[in-house]
């Protein structure tokens, strides 16, 4: 257990790649949406403004996920860390700055909520379909999409050290082909419609726990790869 710790200890020395390059980004996406919902409202429009903005320091954990492994990992096996303890401890860390990361979403949501939308009625944290399921739904949520894109970053970046980037590079093209003959199918079929209708009766809460469960998997998939990943 104290081997673990110290991994979550030495996992959030780089501080920069955990916590402050995503709060940058994020405050950075919440400027600029701001800004485009000012020139917007100037132009005369009045309804409610919604954005995506605030995925960029989403996205940006699959980055953070792989940089995990490659950073770390080499000096972890040197200081005598077992694979088992790396991979817990650097779970335990992103889950620590997602849980972060996703209280600022909800704050922020109850600011715009509170504040009308900034006074402009637009909103960057304060998604309705996200915030039917109140505020412990929305961090769910928010906690679990950040935890899927650590989970397949931190696995890419497992394939690559076990395989190198060619397996790597084919497994990326699988998934989406596979991704795309899905789609190809579900058109074929006619059954966009139920496929959103699926989509909307789980509602963000039902999404989140389903991405919970998906990055539970990647990430069971991701230690099985670790075991025999060179450092």
């Amino acid at each position: 257990m104290n081997r673990t710790v110290n991994v979550v200890r030495m996992q959030l020395i780089n501080r920069q790649t955990y916590i402050w390059v995503p709060l940058m980004v994020l405050g950075g996406s919440l400027l600029i949406t701001l800004a485009i919902y000012a020139i917007i409202r100037n132009a005369g429009a009045d309804s409610p403004l919604y954005g995506g903005g605030a995925q960029a320091p989403l996205w940006y954990f699959a980055v953070v996920g792989v940089q995990s492994l490659t950073l770390t990992f080499p000096f972890s096996q040197a200081m005598s860390v077992t694979r088992r303890e790396f991979y817990l401890g650097t779970l335990l860390a992103a889950a620590m700055t997602g849980a972060i990361l996703s209280a600022v979403f909800v704050i922020g949501g109850v600011i715009e909520n509170a504040t009308g939308g900034w006074g402009m009625n637009g909103y960057f944290f304060y998604l309705p379909w996200i915030w039917e399921a109140g505020p412990l739904g929305a961090a769910l949520f928010f906690f679990a999409v950040t935890m899927l894109f650590f989970v397949v970053g931190f696995w890419a970046a497992t394939i690559y050290k076990r395989f190198g980037s060619v397996v790597l590079t084919a497994v990326l093209a699988g998934i989406a082909a596979l991704l795309v003959l899905g789609m190809f199918l579900t058109g074929l079929l006619e059954a966009w419609g139920q496929v959103f209708g699926w989509i909307g009766a789980q509602g963000a809460l039902g999404l989140g726990l389903w991405g919970l469960l998906l990055g539970a998997v990647l990430a069971a998939i991701s230690f099985l790869t670790l075991r025999r990943a060179v450092p």
